[in-house]
């Protein structure tokens, strides 16, 4: 790996809140990146760019509506999600389902040339800090990629694993009134 993960911390929790519709939630995340929209758009959808930072692998380029099989990184015994992108309207937006969870990326061109990405993604309120730790770091290797500077992916057990994880996770579970899940932390080798 890079001298720069070495040098990576992740910031506070920031840029996340939840959507409640009765017992489904749905974790909200934005994040502004320097760069245009069709750059983020081929980040969040070329098999290549994902496997830099994404929680998953998919099988192809997520571009086009159709079905698609995601491969989940860093799961106990490999675990693969058949899905299908229902909506794929670059350089804007891109829904497909991952682990019976939906998920939808928006990408909103800023004056600055940059982009603000949205990410609404379903995920159990038991694991919705986890989920917004684990993102928050994601979309920190995502745009340090865009910006030429490789991290490695971050992902999975690994990322619960990282300096800093906890405390995000820990943050993120104030910030939206839940009890974070707890899991014993090994130290790392």
């Amino acid at each position: 790996m890079s001298s720069h993960r070495a040098k990576y911390t992740p910031g506070p929790a920031a840029g996340a809140r939840i959507h409640k519709e009765g017992e489904k939630w749905t974790l909200v995340l934005v994040r502004d990146l320097r760069h245009p929209p069709a750059k983020v758009w081929e980040a969040i959808t070329d098999p290549a760019h994902l496997r830099e930072w994404a929680p998953f692998d998919p099988d192809r380029n997520l571009a086009s509506v159709g079905a698609v099989k995601l491969t989940t990184v860093g799961a106990p015994k490999e675990h693969v999600a058949e899905s299908q992108v229902k909506r794929a309207e670059a350089p804007k937006l891109l829904e497909y389902g991952w682990g019976g969870n939906d998920m939808r990326w928006e990408l909103e061109p800023l004056q600055s040339g940059g982009t603000r990405l949205t990410l609404w993604h379903n995920i159990h309120r038991g694991f919705i800090s986890m989920g917004a730790a684990g993102w928050h770091i994601c979309f920190d290797v995502l745009d340090q990629l865009l910006a030429g500077e490789r991290l490695g992916r971050i992902v999975g057990p690994d990322a619960m694993q990282f300096e800093g994880w906890q405390r995000l996770n820990a943050e993120y579970a104030q910030q939206f009134g839940v009890e974070p899940p707890h899991f014993p932390s090994t130290p790392r080798t």
